[in-house]
């Protein structure tokens, strides 16, 4: 997979968030597998956010690991976020992680990883569509989901069958590509109007 640079532009800076924090979690593995996908493509700067090695606090005070985080989702033209789906939902601290900033959303690219049992996280993915469309950001239609996740990867972290998935990340990345450039362009001409 390869996106090109357009006329010089700057690499398309994407933070791909973590959602999961739980023990065992099986979040690493897909995210992994996401990054080795778009890391090799010299058009993307990628920064994986880890929810794990962030302090967010319930009440979110403005903290030292806010402020950072803060900077990271300011710095990023777009985000791939991937999260399970747990009881029918996405994770609380991937909530508190989107409360925690407000206007660094707007105006930018959301794209959805998912994994989780039948459903493949995409009940998750729904509600997520809705809270990011609430702070302004787009969500990208197109989205990589795995059902039964933890069968169709290896304990090396590869995919038995990669080729849908390949071809759904490759989707995913072209269109949030599109959107990021498109996106950062516009803000850079004119301010998103708060």
């Amino acid at each position: 997979m390869n996106i090109e640079k357009l006329g010089g532009e700057p690499p398309l800076r994407i933070a791909v968030i973590i959602a999961s924090t739980r023990t065992g979690r099986f979040g690493e593995t897909v995210a992994r597998w996401f990054v080795n996908r778009a890391e090799g493509d010299d058009g993307l700067k990628l920064d994986l956010i880890d929810l794990c090695d962030i302090q967010l606090p319930d009440n979110l005070e403005h903290t030292a690991d806010v402020a950072a985080f803060t900077a990271r989702i300011d710095a990023a033209d777009a985000f791939v976020v991937v999260t399970p789906e747990y009881n029918h939902g996405y994770p609380a601290a991937l909530k508190r992680a989107i409360d925690a900033v407000r206007a660094e959303w707007q105006a930018k690219p959301v794209g959805f990883v998912s994994y989780g049992g039948l459903a493949g996280g995409l009940r998750a993915v729904e509600q997520l569509r809705q809270v990011f469309a609430e702070l302004h950001a787009v969500g990208i239609r197109e989205t990589v989901s795995f059902h039964l996740a933890h069968d169709q990867f290896d304990g090396d972290g590869r995919l038995a069958d990669p080729r849908t998935a390949d071809t759904a990340a490759a989707t995913l990345l072209r269109h949030l590509t599109w959107w990021g450039r498109s996106l950062r362009a516009a803000r850079t001409a004119l301010p998103y109007p708060a």
